[in-house]
């Protein structure tokens, strides 16, 4: 299929100094999970992303000196010589594409831990870690400001003997030292590199021209700034911002500009609309004449074309846009608009950096895949036989697996009993906020209907009979699950007096099926991450008094790997939600909850209307249990396996569900893998 021609700015080549972009599509730094410790998984990730077309593919965060080590986060790393290896494997596999390799050096500063390394941290000024980390970083004299310029310098060389064409200075996400002498609440120096903003801005001068000195003639230099931090004075704010633009406009090769910290950068898109940045950078590329790049969750390229018409981007920039689909470019390349795989801004890729593991992705299973399993976004195996397979069930798990399995070849039928299709990506898409979501049921609906070998039956509840009677040879069951209503979870064990049988317990399933409750409404929040906010803003809107009733010590505490929390407790305030923490619910009976205080024992009473118990899930797995009492005539009926996947098999987040349905998929007919089902790094002794 032809492109269209109203994108034809986007593929259009652009000078960056001494290097030349093939198109305007730019995969600036971001976080993974694997960086120094999983080099070839590392290399393979971005491999697939230059292959998709591409044209600058950037490493994340790496360390120029064992005195900005990130331990437990596992980022890049140029501490010396030894890690040029790692760098060149990904840089070559980038060039094999025709994209270039930008790297993101960075000196973390009292963002740091030095947990692996036990230097003593570094800053501007005397001042505690930022993490919590029970030291403080000490304060900076003139030979460490020399010695911090000597480390990033013998970095950008070691960059550009890796083969790097792009060497980034970074002052962003309150993450770096150029950026911690830009902020008056980090910097409370009195010479030169103190006060005022001139004095302020000149170690961020120094480095970038540094830079330029030791790696400019045959790399770009580029610099990643915040231009806003949303803290007022003691960050950086917009007008000083674009004083700070202004000295250095023709420094850098190139702009690469957003707000800090990632919190505001990565907004979910609960919480930010594709592009919601432009206000705070679109003054960039008035100020200066060399090429700009920002982010925006971009996945619409009339968005992009509009970005760069309007005279506010040259580059469009995207991370989690380039995770969900790698191929974007090349799809909008080909014309083919309706193929691409959508960011949802579920954030779940940010998750993998905060929990020290591979990066994962809601939309793209493959995401984190590449190396360990060899999974590409595009590609898979041809059916290795004729065998029909039977889905019931088209949630999330049902939908990949029938999508997956279509395009292998294989003759798919797909039974889901609602009149909807989507299962819980459906319902949850309707509250507030998670529209976006419904792109993972979208997605796939779009491409199964382009196959003629998958076909749908909606409004279909199947038996067991129903199973043994339709002839595949395979069936798989993503049947769901349900919330229980019992009060069993992770802080009762047994369940909580009264709620069992009680028409004042609502589960989120009644919500989401539109039996609402009514009054003062306590949301009692066992399960620690989205969605009893997302509950307690809906309740909100319908006039109801909401109290966020949890055992934990802090509202949707695991919503900090997403980057929600602080965000999440800015809506709650102001949707006045009353907070009640470190609470146990111990019964309830009639109006009144009795409380207890999880440290100190302390009871108490909460009165209130209705309980929505968000605790725990039962897999929906009645009609696969069916079918295993019935084992003894799968072999007269055709079956040859029958599995049960996704939150059927065990309730987990909406990528668990998409992984298993593709997981499935690739591995039916496929041969034995072992225990292990997939590669590891080791590393031998020297």
């Amino acid at each position: 299929m032809a492109r269209d021609p109203r994108y034809d700015l986007l593929f259009t080549p652009i000078k960056i100094g001494p290097v030349t972009a093939k198109n305007r599509f730019f995969q600036v730094p971001h976080c993974n999970g694997m960086g120094h410790a999983m080099p070839l998984a590392h290399a393979a990730m971005r491999e697939v992303k230059a292959e998709g077309g591409w044209a600058v593919i950037s490493t994340e965060e790496c360390e120029i000196h064992p005195s900005s080590d990130l331990t437990p986060y596992v980022e890049a790393r140029l501490w010396d010589d030894r890690d040029i290896p790692a760098l060149a494997l990904m840089s070559d596999k980038v060039h094999a594409h025709g994209a270039l390799a930008a790297l993101e050096l960075s000196h973390n500063g009292p963002t740091a831990s030095n947990l692996f390394s036990r230097e003593v941290l570094i800053a501007p000024s005397h001042q505690p870690s930022k993490y919590g980390y029970p030291a403080q970083a000490r304060a900076m004299d003139l030979h460490d400001i020399r010695e911090y310029r000597r480390w990033h310098r013998e970095a950008a060389i070691r960059g550009k003997r890796a083969g790097m064409d792009i060497i980034y200075v970074y002052a962003g996400h309150d993450l770096s030292l150029a950026m911690h002498f830009l902020q008056r609440r980090r910097n409370q120096r009195t010479d030169e590199y103190g006060g005022s903003l001139e004095n302020r801005v000149r170690l961020l001068r120094e480095v970038l021209q540094d830079t330029k000195d030791a790696v400019g003639d045959t790399c770009a230099v580029a610099i990643r700034f915040a231009t806003e931090e949303l803290l007022g004075p003691g960050g950086v704010e917009l007008n000083e911002a674009r004083d700070i633009v202004g000295m250095l406009a023709e420094i850098p090769d190139l702009w690469d500009v957003n707000v800090a910290a990632w919190y505001n950068d990565s907004l979910p898109s609960r919480f930010a609309a594709e592009g919601a940045q432009e206000p705070f950078i679109d003054f960039v590329k008035k100020t200066t004449t060399k090429p700009v790049v920002g982010v925006g969750r971009f996945t619409s390229p009339d968005t992009m074309v509009s970005q760069i018409k309007r005279g506010v981007l040259d580059m469009i920039g995207a991370a989690r846009p380039s995770i969900a689909d790698p191929f974007l470019p090349k799809k909008i390349e080909e014309g083919r608009i309706d193929d691409i795989r959508e960011c949802i801004g579920c954030n779940i890729c940010v998750s993998g950096d905060m929990t020290i593991s591979p990066i994962r992705c809601t939309q793209n299973p493959t995401m984190g895949e590449e190396w360990r399993k060899d999974w590409h976004p595009e590609n898979i195996a041809t059916r290795q036989s004729d065998s029909r397979v039977l889905v019931v069930g088209a949630g999330p798990a049902g939908l990949e697996a029938a999508r997956a399995l279509g395009q292998r070849g294989y003759e798919v039928n797909v039974a889901e009993g609602r009149k909807e299709l989507g299962g819980r990506v459906s319902r949850e898409a309707r509250l507030p906020g998670l529209s976006e979501w419904a792109r993972v049921r979208d997605w796939r609906v779009g491409q199964i209907g382009k196959m003629e070998n998958v076909s749908i039956y909606q409004d279909s509840q199947l038996t067991a009979q129903d199973v043994l009677d339709f002839g595949a040879e395979h069936v798989v069951l993503a049947t769901g699950c349900h919330w229980r209503r019992d009060g069993y979870g992770r802080s009762n064990g047994l369940g909580i007096a009264g709620f069992e049988g009680n028409e004042r317990i609502f589960t989120p399933d009644d919500l989401m099926d539109g039996r609402m409750p009514q009054g003062r409404v306590a949301i009692f929040d066992d399960d620690y991450f989205y969605l009893a906010s997302v509950l307690a803003e809906a309740l909100r809107k319908r006039g109801c008094e909401v109290a966020y009733l949890t055992a934990d010590d802090t509202i949707a505490s695991w919503s900090v790997h997403t980057l929600d929390y602080r965000h999440i407790q800015v809506r709650m305030a102001e949707l006045e939600v009353e907070q009640v923490v470190s609470h146990n619910i111990t019964g309830f009976e009639g109006t009144t909850l009795s409380l207890e205080q999880v440290w100190s024992g302390k009871t108490r009473t909460l009165e209130c209307d209705a309980v929505v118990a968000i605790t725990a899930r039962l897999p929906d797995d009645a009609l696969y249990q069916a079918l295993l009492s019935r084992q003894a005539e799968w072999a007269g009926a055709g079956i040859r396996s029958v599995r049960c996947i996704g939150d059927a098999h065990a309730p987990g987040l909406i990528a668990h569900a998409v992984y298993e349905g593709h997981r499935y998929a690739r591995e039916l007919d496929a041969d034995p893998t072992g225990d292990v089902a997939f590669k590891r790094h080791f590393h031998a002794a020297q």
